[in-house]
């Protein structure tokens, strides 16, 4: 049989003369496997990434690792899901649900600093000014105002990065006498 490209007949009846018992199976092409995520594939479930988050912001970020660790999830993410974000590719569009989730965690942790504030700032009396322990009461104050602060869900608008107000103030000038012209008039 000459080298080169045979019709199939052709190759069936060199296989039949050469007395082959079984006729090879024909080859069929495979499409390949694409890496990577696949359409509609979430990997990680909305809600283990809000309980994430949520460890995250409560107990800590190493905390937050440790528990990522155990479902395989990286340290990277972690930061995404506590910024609300689901993936560090989607980072500067974070999700709305794990963002609000987030704030509501927030929200609560805010709120406790914000009682705790109110009573160490009631803790402070003319008492306690004479007193060697207003230290004390004035750092528990500072304290809480800065779990506040941080605490506080941001404003941000997704296209304005805050809120820039200008207030301006105008003052009319008072008019003065020499303000006024000059007139001679004559009795």
């Amino acid at each position: 049989m000459p080298m080169g490209i045979v019709s199939d007949d052709d190759l069936l009846s060199e296989i039949k003369r050469n007395g082959a018992r079984d006729i090879p199976p024909r080859p069929v092409v495979k499409e390949p496997d694409n890496p990577g995520r696949k359409d509609g594939d979430m990997n990680v479930p909305e809600s283990l990434r809000k309980i994430i988050a949520q460890d995250a912001i409560e107990n800590g970020r190493a905390s937050a690792i440790d528990l990522a660790g155990s479902f395989g999830i990286s340290a990277s993410s972690v930061s995404a899901y506590t910024h609300g974000a689901t993936s560090t590719a989607s980072y500067r569009e974070p999700n709305g649900e794990l963002r609000k989730s987030n704030n509501i965690v927030k929200e609560k942790i805010a709120g406790k600093a914000r009682r705790r504030l109110g009573w160490a700032l009631n803790g402070i009396t003319q008492e306690k000014l004479e007193e060697a322990d207003l230290r004390d009461i004035s750092a528990v104050a500072k304290d809480m105002a800065v779990i506040i602060k941080q605490m506080e869900p941001s404003n941000e608008n997704e296209g304005n990065k805050g809120t820039n107000v200008q207030v301006v103030l105008f003052s009319p000038q008072l008019m003065q006498e020499s303000d006024f012209p000059l007139l001679r008039v004559k009795e």
